[in-house]
């Protein structure tokens, strides 16, 4: 068992002997004296010695190595407590040169994204790196532990599916046994099954995979989703009356307890106390009034999601926006049509930023509604029976979202590209590491 000390516990241990461990973070030598800062998952400690000790050992920036001394108080060191060195077992050392400087906070800021993620595991021990991630695993955490208490179950549904959800397009090809195959591009049929199955209410985060084209700041062909979705509501609002509270209790939980991320990277996070809902009808005629951008469609491309957005914090004091009321020429064949113009539909896109982070809307629950729409798509209704066969032994009104986990983390932090958002990204170009 690590029986070590945690940096994050010196102040707990004033004046007395610990041992921690990690990566030599920096070097630093002052006459006979030499200040050496460890880094471990939990921070960075000022480690003091004689520099005979450091050449005996032959210690160098990222060596791996446990450290034992005297804890005691300083002003002037990291935290304020530094250990006086009084034994030192190396683990190992790094055989190869650096091919990136790991503790240059400036120099680090210069890297070029691919040599970012060629490097990947060096670059994540850079502590301005690391910590993106652990604000990810605090989203994960808060939908988790948001959803649980509002009654949802979670599940895990396959990622090699028979067919697409929405008609087979943007997917990626397995070889199943000699049978074609696909990679999931969502949990979509699989949550309102199990909506239907009696849970009601279920969410999953899981990987999926889009096989797109798009070599963009925005996008990237496997990427974790936030899903959920539930039964007996009344329309696509009680979806994002859910969101809307989410996104309140995952706001509140990354100012309490990861503030000083958000300070790293410059950002705040303001809480919102409503978020404003807008259908995107009128989103397009105000970008054309306001910034004269005409859209072709009701819809909007990235350009028109920024101003939007720009316009609805002038309007909101918000960074956050709703569209509603999608035509169903842009939404999947099961999302619900509105009653009085079945040309748009009970669907709704969330934007943080600048960005679209959440898809979602109401789903046809009517059996021969639903067959209707597969055929007025061209799509054989043999080959999804196993999903519509679902809606004929009862299935209630119902709908969901899914929300891209590396564009929500990217969105918060104000990161350029979501690949930095991704720990081990999958893009056109990029397989390995």
């Amino acid at each position: 068992m690590d029986e070590r000390t945690l940096i994050k516990d010196l102040k707990s241990n004033p004046d007395k002997e610990v041992t921690i461990a990690g990566w030599v973070h920096s070097i630093r030598k002052q006459g006979k004296i030499t200040f050496v800062i460890l880094r471990d998952r939990t921070g960075m400690a000022q480690m003091v010695t004689e520099g005979s000790e450091i050449k005996k050992h032959d210690i160098r920036n990222e060596t791996v190595l446990y450290a034992t001394g005297m804890v005691s108080a300083d002003y002037r060191a990291i935290g304020g407590f530094e250990i006086k060195l009084s034994g030192i077992e190396v683990i190992s050392r790094p055989v190869k040169t650096l091919p990136i400087i790991v503790n240059d906070k400036a120099d680090f800021q210069k890297l070029e994204l691919e040599t970012m993620l060629n490097n990947r595991v060096l670059s994540l021990r850079n502590p301005v790196r690391n910590v993106i991630f652990k604000l990810q695993a605090e989203i994960i955490d808060s939908f988790r532990t948001f959803l649980r208490d509002h009654g949802f179950t979670e599940v895990c549904t396959p990622k090699i599916i028979a067919s697409g959800t929405e008609g087979g397009t943007q997917l990626f090809t397995v070889d199943y046994f000699d049978r074609l195959a696909y990679l999931a591009q969502s949990p979509q049929f699989y949550k309102q099954m199990l909506v239907g199955a009696g849970y009601e209410r279920v969410f999953e985060i899981g990987h999926v995979y889009r096989a797109e084209e798009h070599n963009t700041s925005r996008h990237l062909n496997e990427y974790v989703s936030l899903d959920y979705e539930m039964g007996f509501i009344e329309n696509e609002h009680d979806i994002m009356d859910v969101e809307e509270l989410f996104i309140i209790f995952l706001f509140n939980r990354v100012n309490e307890n990861l503030s000083p991320i958000l300070e790293q990277y410059n950002q705040t996070l303001p809480v919102p106390k409503k978020i404003p809902r807008l259908p995107v009808k009128e989103a397009c005629s105000i970008l054309e009034k306001e910034y004269g951008k005409k859209m072709r469609s009701y819809d909007l491309d990235p350009e028109g999601e920024k101003l939007i957005c720009e316009w609805a914090k002038k309007q909101y004091s918000t960074e956050l926006l709703f569209l509603t009321e999608y035509p169903a020429s842009k939404r999947p064949v099961y999302t619900m049509p509105m009653e009085a113009n079945p040309d748009f539909t009970r669907s709704f896109d969330l934007l943080f930023r600048g960005l679209e982070i959440t898809t979602g809307g109401q789903r046809i629950h009517d059996y021969q509604m639903l067959n209707d729409a597969f055929k007025s798509r061209n799509l054989d209704t043999a080959d999804f029976d196993y999903y519509i066969d679902t809606f004929a032994y009862g299935m209630p009104p119902h709908g969901g979202l899914g929300t891209g986990l590396e564009r929500l983390t990217a969105q918060i932090l104000g990161l350029l590209n979501v690949r930095e958002a991704s720990i081990f990204p999958r893009d056109r170009g990029r397989i390995l590491p």
